[in-house]
């Protein structure tokens, strides 16, 4: 399977572009720069495909982010602190993100003659983004096939779509990801800033997998009380 990997040079999927490395023919890696805060990624995106020595491209579409306004993502709105199943993280949706992505990488996969369009979309995002979750990952497939009929015959590729972080943690480790070398943080400053529902996530994830977290963070210890405040 020639497969191209949608990276955001977040954890999930580099590491993603690690197991498609070993396991498939890795292809390429597709960034996209929808103006979000937290740019820097894209730079561990770039860390990534050179060390698996693929080509890298980043899609400029910073006029439509600027379109999909009220989120924290890409607006003037404080980034909130917690745990990403509270309600107060909805105001990290960027409407339709997923779905745009996808739609411009099927486009760049069936010029290029891929096989597939891999994505780290995981379960601990269901809650939160709808297009995250198995129903629109199955619906956009068929959607792709009809778009594409006679032209190209692309899967979309989710392993990771029924996974909890723990388990992507524990996987990237398999394949050897360096997860030093990867970013996570919503707020994109100059380290983790560990309160943040990715960073909160992100430690989680270390814990219950049993594997060391090697990450920077601003605060290392703000991941219990918001776990802790999750289940009172």
């Amino acid at each position: 399977m020639n497969a191209l990997v949608i990276c955001s040079g977040g954890l999930d999927s580099v590491s993603l572009a690690h197991k498609v490395a070993t396991e498939q023919k890795l292809i390429g890696l597709l960034s996209f720069d929808y103006g979000q805060r937290h740019k820097k990624e894209l730079g561990f995106a770039a860390i990534c495909a050179k060390r698996l020595g693929v080509p890298h491209q980043i899609v400029d579409i910073r006029d439509v982010g600027r379109n999909l306004s009220g989120s924290a993502l890409t607006d003037n709105v404080d980034v909130p602190d917690g745990h990403y199943a509270e309600d107060s993280m909805r105001i990290t949706v960027v409407p339709n993100r997923n779905a745009i992505m996808l739609a411009i990488a099927f486009g760049v996969a069936a010029a290029q003659k891929a096989d597939a369009v891999a994505t780290a979309v995981h379960g601990g995002d269901h809650f939160i983004y709808p297009d995250c979750r198995p129903a629109f990952i199955d619906a956009f497939q068929t959607m792709q096939n009809h778009a594409l009929a006679g032209y190209a015959d692309i899967r979309l590729y989710a392993p990771y779509v029924n996974m909890s972080k723990a388990d992507i943690v524990t996987e990237g480790a398999k394949y050897a990801t360096p997860f030093e070398a990867t970013w996570s943080c919503y707020k994109g400053g100059a380290r983790h800033c560990g309160r943040c529902g990715t960073c909160v996530e992100r430690r989680e994830a270390f814990d219950l997998a049993g594997i060391t977290d090697p990450t920077d963070y601003e605060d290392a210890d703000f991941w219990l009380h918001a776990i802790q405040t999750r289940s009172a």
